[in-house]
């Protein structure tokens, strides 16, 4: 039994019916590697069920400690049914990718049962009308509660999922795997009586590590090594507000090519300064055509892991976040990706002083009581109406892998996250990277944005602007180089 940090007891408080706290990803694979070149459902489960041992997250479930005066515990679950967990249906004729994006928003938008281990897999097949894949793929809706995972110790629930080789040999050592049984409520209060008795030391020990961090912040304003500045402070917009219980998906993939390139549009820029800016480019032409715009730019929350190399197999987030303007307010593309580059810079400066580190361990020791009845009443009080937001947007980035992987010997061809949203943000990106593609996925709020197929051309908009332009100037160098060595000769 291990209690969870605070900033995953977090998302539990945080969990609605409105704001399911899972995130996931529509996962594409191409059967053609498969032996006989199919795969069936049984395949799959026979092959998620010898694997089981890699992953720490598929037969956990949550303890919660009784009026939540405590943050919650996981346990091996004792009543662990793979079957339960992974489903399977098909669409119906045609079977388009706007039918499996439907589909997705419809499973991602039912909350998961925290009485069992929080997770879900759907096998989707019938993708028989979606341009660029293969006859006979099928897909995979996941859904895994945000406090078991962040974006990199989801990448070993991924590793658990597939394998780089289509016919890998099977995993001799055998699986040490012990249930639990549920802990009674007395020893749990006990539990959280001795946490309430000591956590103030813990404070006090938190709080004196972040005072250098402090420090450096009032030291670097003073030098001018970076700002704080009203850029940094989000304007509302429509999707800062109250959220419905409904979610639309959908999302485009590029060339990680392509995304490279448009990098040398601002010397030093970071492939996610690309990104960001594609974000603000496409929220801008958005807003726009729904007279919505505001006139100071809007941000984004950037997560940053601070996940250490002994911490890769954990369960649970080790994540700091970054403020980062997106420049909604400038017109054209490569304006708009340098001031993105320079606003990452200085909040990346700003996030280093005060050490991202410190900023994961002042949530672990949070009161729970306090978070939970906080975020009770943010959503029972529609606070997310009246108090101005943080940020307007999340823009996360999961690096994927480099090469081809497989999962029950089929190859995965695209990978597209999703994201939970709260009240005050309903509209979430996430970035995700595979081979030689990149994909920009949105999760919103229906209600919120009922043309999710409009957004998604607005961010192949704002994508092939920034190509263009970075196409040109590369074609202008070119002759510019052509016509020097010219006059050399």
């Amino acid at each position: 039994m291990r209690q969870l940090q605070g900033m995953d007891a977090s998302f539990v408080a945080m969990e609605s019916r409105n704001s399911p706290m899972h995130i996931g990803s529509i996962l594409i694979y191409n059967p053609e590697t498969a032996p006989g070149g199919f795969v069936r459902f049984k395949d799959i489960l026979t092959f998620l069920h010898s694997r089981m041992q890699l992953s720490r997250t598929m037969r956990q479930r949550l303890v919660r400690v009784p009026f939540d005066l405590d943050y919650p515990y996981w346990i091996e679950d004792e009543n662990f049914d793979l079957e339960y967990h992974v489903r399977h249906l098909a669409l119906p004729k045609p079977g388009d990718w706007r039918q499996l994006c439907i589909q997705a928003a419809r499973i991602f938008a039912r909350p998961l049962d925290l009485n069992r281990p929080p997770w879900e897999f759907t096998v989707i097949e019938g993708l028989d009308n979606i341009e660029g894949v293969a006859p006979g793929s099928f897909a995979f809706v996941t859904k895994v509660h945000h406090s078991a995972i962040d974006g990199m110790s989801g990448i070993d629930l991924m590793e658990a999922m597939h394998t780089l080789e289509p016919d890998p040999s099977p995993i001799e050592k055998p699986d040490p795997w012990r249930a639990e049984s549920v802990p009674n409520p007395a020893s749990l209060l006990a539990r959280s009586w001795w946490n309430a008795v000591t956590n103030p030391m813990r404070q006090l020990n938190v709080a004196a590590k972040a005072v250098p961090g402090l420090a450096r912040t009032v030291q670097g304003i003073i030098a001018k090594d970076f700002k704080v500045h009203g850029e940094m402070l989000a304007p509302r917009c429509r999707f800062n507000a109250v959220i419905s219980p409904h979610r639309v998906v959908e999302g485009r993939s590029f060339p990680l090519e392509d995304i490279k390139a448009i990098r040398a549009l601002s010397p030093g820029c970071k492939v996610n300064d690309v990104f960001l800016a594609i974000v603000g480019g496409a929220m801008r032409r958005y807003l726009l055509a729904h007279e919505d715009l505001p006139k100071t730019t809007l941000t984004a929350m950037a997560p940053i892991s601070v996940r250490s190399g002994e911490e890769k197999g954990d369960m649970g987030n080790q994540v700091a976040a970054m403020i980062a303007p997106l420049g909604t307010h400038i017109a054209t593309g490569a304006e708009r990706l340098r001031y993105v580059h320079s606003q990452t810079a200085n909040s990346k400066a700003v996030t280093d002083a005060i050490g991202a580190r410190n900023m994961t361990e002042i949530s672990k020791v949070s009161p729970a009581l306090f978070m939970a009845l906080g975020a009770r009443l943010y959503t029972s009080l529609g606070l997310a109406n009246r108090v101005g937001p943080p940020f307007s947007t999340v823009v996360t980035n999961v690096p994927g892998p480099p090469v081809p992987i497989y999962s029950s010997g089929a190859r995965l061809e695209s990978m597209m996250g999703l994201l939970c949203l709260t009240d005050g943000m309903g509209l979430g990106h996430v970035v995700q990277s595979y081979v030689n593609e990149a994909t920009i996925t949105f999760t919103a709020c229906r209600k919120l944005m009922p043309d999710p197929e409009f957004y998604a051309t607005c961010i192949e908009e704002s994508f092939n602007e920034l190509r263009d332009t970075a196409l040109a100037e590369q074609a202008g160098e070119t002759m510019l180089k052509t016509k020097r060595s010219r006059g050399r000769n």
